[in-house]
């Protein structure tokens, strides 16, 4: 809007008043005047205009002063001695009286409106080109909490036009080709909420760290959100499905993490704000409720909805009023600006060692160089390009270091933290949230640090090394069978959504239970029968939770979520609990509910332990954890498989099982499936077939018991071969009959990663399905692709039929060039 005010109210502001009023003023105008007619609430306020500011420069040639000291910075002069003659200039520079006027007026009317004498409020920043899309000046410049009065108001308003020149933003602005004098400042003066009394925090309504899109996270800490967003503090985290948040029905909140929250930043008594340790209570205890996180994520949709991309969004809890509130909006610039269709993939190709420090990975890359510990960003010339930064927290005057640095690492912060947010937005693996990487890691000694590994990054000596590629999705070609994935670990699932694979062929539930869990699920049932030891371990893993088996179904829960999330809509298969005894004696609690084994391979594994009394009661937690899923949670993409099922009678004996626990199939579109792994479900394939919706052959175990070879043995590692003319028979016959009881089959192993000749028997044989590891999905599906446009070519024939099986089906040999028939041949 054409203008020459120096103060416009929010309600005034649009989304396109950017140059007049900054991004972060213009979002708040966009929210106030957009979103609260549809529940969103925002605090309110105003905001001095770019004329405002561009009326301060023209006094007593501050604005030709200023550009002398920008070229002084072009012809060598140091950074921080040119932001620290800039910011001197400014801040010698009072005020336009007509601007002083009008922002006092405009407080005075906030006051009025408020009903309150000096309302305390909140004044914050807003660059001219700050949160655009394609550019973030987030923290660049001041914000000033609490503040109170006239005269204090006036104040932290000057020291907001002086932050546009901090060594920070000048350094950003040059990097990102901006010109410093067409950079205008605006002032947010925001009535504060009193989250110093109760909480605040960040949401991203896309993961921040992979990019996926179908997912809002919330952040969450005791107090003013300054904590959470320098990093000062641990935060909780939410993770809100977005499509399940569209049924009131249904609880989209898929996961919660509590965070450590040991600091809390607060109103000060002399000071505008102080930070003060949180006490235990408070450490432990969530700070948002699931009907708050709930509404918080649907506003943020909301939000996204309105301006057609994802969104970075600050919120803040009232401890007066209990109310919620959005404080701030700017566009999300990191991920968003990631291409879709580009997988970038890093990993180790040496095993490493233990790892010195863990943290919260941010990024998905790997670096390495020597490590270099600092207390404050001054220590500029210490570091070297290339070095592994190591400190307790940074803040925006660290950033002309951190672009220097092959890698951070810090103590505290959360994946909202400023540590985060900027390394992601340069590109540089940090983890952060170690806790101690300042007391362990030692200046000079070189460190390699791995985000590539799941969520939690790790910190190992050495430098190790590693493989960097990048795969373009769009060539991948459309196959007729679906390439599918396997997937174990939840918190590694997001960063494959980019794939385009037609769902999750296995997902198992043993690595969510050994890593998330960390419990025998009869342990927590009957704690009675454990030792002392094992009894207080258990205590301190479950505090919180009256109901212990609640906190299995919780756990299991929220790791079968995010795994079906990431694949929305598309099929996810989860198979139930496959740990033979000896890995199940090895969870927490484990040993008193496990018999001792001479072969566990074939003992007591699978469907033979869910109706047995040894387990049924754990198998049951593991029932209502899918329930609560499929049903609860709307992630009604979940296919339930059972592993190891010897007998048609141990299927009837499962599924009666899982239908007393509300798992019935065929109900809410439930389907079942069952692994073929055994040979009694090749030879009773229709049998089973009446029994379960689909087959997933299981070709480890399959040539196991089909050769009599123990698959673990170093002796008998020639004769294990899944392309055995046996064994492909067993795979053809249960395909033909499989496809005769119209039930769909798919293989799940990593043979056709390494194979292609196998994948075209596979495909030669018509398997509906392929699940492979993700980093060899696009090979297999080339391979795929290729092995059907080879059976276009051949008219459909299949490999040439030899003599009949003993089910009258052809046999068309083994695969192709494999197995003891290509040798006779």
């Amino acid at each position: 809007m054409p203008t020459t005010s120096r103060i416009l109210p929010f309600g005034e502001i649009r989304r396109e008043d950017v140059p007049l009023v900054g991004g972060k003023n213009a979002s708040l105008g966009e929210m106030t005047a957009h979103l609260t007619s549809a529940g969103v609430r925002v605090p309110p306020g105003f905001a001095t205009t770019a004329d405002a500011y561009r009326e301060l420069l023209a006094g007593h040639g501050l604005r030709a002063r200023i550009e002398e000291q920008i070229a002084r910075l072009h012809d060598g002069a140091a950074l921080d001695e040119v932001g620290a003659a800039v910011r001197s200039m400014i801040m010698a520079e009072p005020l336009p009286n007509g601007l002083r006027t009008e922002v006092v007026a405009a407080y005075e009317r906030l006051a009025h409106e408020q009903s309150r004498e000096d309302p305390d409020v909140a004044v914050r920043s807003s660059a001219t080109a700050e949160d655009l899309p394609e550019a973030s000046f987030a923290g660049q410049q001041e914000t000033y909490l609490n503040v109170r009065g006239a005269a204090r108001l006036l104040e932290c308003c000057h020291r907001c036009y002086a932050s546009l020149f901090t060594d920070r933003a000048i350094d950003y602005r040059e990097r990102m080709g901006f010109d410093h004098l067409t950079v205008a400042l605006s002032i947010g003066v925001q009535v504060m909420v009193r989250s110093d009394l109760a909480g605040a925090g960040v949401i991203f309504t896309l993961d921040p760290e992979s990019g996926f899109p179908g997912v809002v996270v919330v952040s969450a800490a005791w107090g003013l959100g300054e904590t959470v967003v320098s990093g000062r503090t641990d935060p909780d985290e939410y993770t809100v499905f977005k499509p399940s948040l569209k049924d009131p029905a249904l609880d989209p909140v898929i996961d919660i993490r509590i965070g450590a929250k040991r600091r809390k930043a607060v109103y000060g008594e002399h000071e505008l704000t102080r930070t003060v340790d949180t006490t235990t209570a408070e450490r432990a205890r969530r700070v948002l409720s699931d009907a708050e996180v709930r509404l918080l994520a649907a506003w943020a949709a909301a939000v996204e909805e309105h301006y057609g991309y994802p969104m970075d969004l600050e919120w803040a809890k009232d401890g007066v009023t209990g109310e919620l509130a959005l404080v701030q909006a700017r566009p999300e610039t990191v991920q968003s600006r990631r291409r879709a269709t580009t997988l970038r993939r890093c990993r180790l190709t040496a095993t490493p060692g233990r790892s010195l420090v863990d943290g919260i990975a941010v990024g998905e890359a790997i670096g390495e160089g020597p490590a270099v510990v600092l207390d404050s960003p001054v220590e500029l010339d210490r570091f070297p390009t290339g070095g592994v930064l190591v400190t307790g927290i940074t803040d925006p005057d660290w950033e002309p270091l951190m672009k220097r640095a092959a890698a951070v690492v810090t103590d505290h912060g959360g994946r909202t933290s400023h540590a985060a947010i900027v390394s992601r937005e340069l590109g540089v693996p940090a983890v952060v949230g170690t806790g101690r990487a300042t007391e362990v890691l030692h200046d000079g000694v070189d460190a390699t640090v791995s985000c590539a590994e799941g969520a939690r990054g790790h910190v190992y000596a050495g430098l190790l090394p590693y493989d960097e590629e990048e795969t373009d999705l769009s060539g991948l070609p459309a196959t007729r069978t679906r390439v599918m994935l396997n997937l174990a670990d939840p918190s590694a699932s997001f960063r494959w959504w980019r794939l385009p694979a037609d769902g999750v062929g296995l997902a198992r539930l043993e690595f969510i239970v050994a890593h998330q869990v960390k419990i025998h699920p009869m342990a927590l049932l009957h704690p009675e029968r454990l030792d002392r030891h094992d009894r207080r371990a258990v205590e301190q893993l479950t505090e919180g939770y009256p109901d212990r088996g609640q906190y299995f179904v919780d756990r299991l829960a929220s790791g079968v979520a995010r795994i079906a999330a990431s694949r929305w809509p598309e099929p996810v298969v989860v198979r139930t609990s496959d740990f033979k005894t000896n890995e199940y004696a090895r969870l927490l609690g484990g040993r008193p509910f496990e018999p001792a084994e001479a072969n566990p391979m074939i003992g007591w594994r699978g469907a033979s332990r869910y109706y047995s009394n040894g387990y049924r009661e754990g198998f049951a937690l593991e029932c209502r954890a899918l329930r609560r899923v499929r049903d609860e949670m709307g992630l009604t993409n979940v296919i339930v498989m059972i592993p190891f099922c010897r007998t048609t009678e141990e299927a009837d004996r499962v599924l009666d099982g899982m239908a007393e626990q509300g798992l019935h199939r065929g109900e809410h579109g439930l389907k079942v499936y069952v692994m073929a792994e055994i040979p009694s479900n090749i030879i009773l394939a229709e049998d089973f077939a009446e029994r379960f919706d689909g087959f997933s052959i299981g070709s480890n175990d399959l040539t196991q018991l089909t050769l009599g070879v123990d698959r673990d043995s170093e002796l008998l590692a020639h004769v294990f071969d899944e392309t055995d003319p046996a064994v492909a028979r067993s795979v053809r016959s249960l395909i033909a009959r499989a496809h005769s009881a119209g039930r769909p089959v798919g293989l799940c192993g990593q043979r056709p990663s390494d194979d292609p000749s196998f994948t075209e028997f596979l495909v030669r044989t018509g398997i509906d399905s392929i699940s492979v590891a993700p980093d060899s999905f696009a090979a297999v599906k080339q391979h795929v692709y290729a092995a059907e446009s080879h059976t276009n070519d051949d008219e459909g024939t299949t490999v040439p039929p030899g003599p009949a099986t003993a089910d009258g089906t052809p046999d068309r040999g083994t695969v192709p060039g494999h197995g003891r028939a290509a040798e006779r041949r």
